[in-house]
């Protein structure tokens, strides 16, 4: 009788798990089709950085016979999970809330939606700040006499790397977070090892950007930011959890000696 219901148990996760899964689905498929038609618009949108940098008279260039429609087509894909990228972890969070316990999901949640805005603030930081001198270095070190024609599909591939190098490096903080919360290591650690952490982040740069400095550098730099802000929120979530515990003592005491005096009168 046990066996059958942990068996049907499990069959309702696993039919709760398909449901939120096509939701996911379905709410991409949505978003695409509603930006397909824009499809254009958004790839010369995406594309400006770099065409305000370039020579006058030059232009983006497409090698290969299909570039014009697979490029837009999937910056529109890749457009469209970012976009419902909320309803996303909306999905996570309801499939995986029910486990947690109360005090994990005060620290989850705000994660999950500090998360989110933080990989939207690196993809807008690397659009809007690192773009710009970055196209604008490559093209002013270009050899007399070399043509600059970028293929789209080559540029796509370029900025998608950067929109994913950055938006994963602005996740730090809650990486710090998780990694204090769940006693991997304190935030007095993380202070002490702030030298290897610099020379860290300049390598992970140099791994994760293009081969040059400008690029490399405005990476590492809003790394270190964000780690000492997620040392930061870290002291402040070990700080509650320090008074959560302590809190909790306080009320087992009280409620031991409640206990102990009720006993001692029904001896009486």
């Amino acid at each position: 009788m046990t066996s059958t219901a942990q068996a049907y148990t499990l069959f309702d996760h696993l039919l709760e798990l398909r449901t939120r899964l096509l939701r996911i689905v379905l709410s991409v498929i949505v978003i695409f089709c509603s930006l397909i038609y824009f499809a254009q618009d958004i790839y010369q949108y995406l594309a400006q950085p770099l065409l305000a940098t370039m020579p006058i008279g030059s232009q983006m260039i497409a090698t290969d016979v299909a570039s014009p429609f697979f490029a837009p087509f999937k910056l529109t894909l890749v457009l469209s999970f970012f976009l419902a990228m909320p309803f996303i972890l909306y999905q996570i969070w309801g499939f995986v809330a029910p486990g947690l316990y109360r005090k994990e999901k005060r620290l989850i949640a705000p994660l999950m939606f500090g998360s989110t805005l933080l990989f939207y603030a690196g993809i807008a930081f690397a659009y809007f700040a690192v773009f710009p001198v970055v196209f604008a270095f490559f093209s002013s070190v270009a050899p007399e006499g070399v043509t600059i024609a970028t293929d789209i599909s080559s540029y796509l591939d370029f900025v998608l790397k950067l929109f994913f190098a950055f938006g994963a490096a602005f996740e730090i903080p809650v990486v710090i977070v998780l990694l204090c919360w769940t006693g991997v290591t304190t935030p007095n650690s993380l202070r002490n090892k702030r030298p290897y952490v610099v020379v860290g982040a300049f390598v992970i740069a140099m791994l994760l950007t293009p081969p040059d400095i400008i690029s490399q550098t405005m990476l590492a730099v809003p790394m270190l930011l964000l780690f000492e802000i997620g040392i930061i929120v870290a002291s402040f979530y070990a700080g509650n959890e320090v008074n959560d515990d302590e809190n909790n003592e306080v009320e087992t005491e009280v409620s031991e000696t409640v206990t102990k005096s009720d006993t001692i009168k029904n001896q009486k």
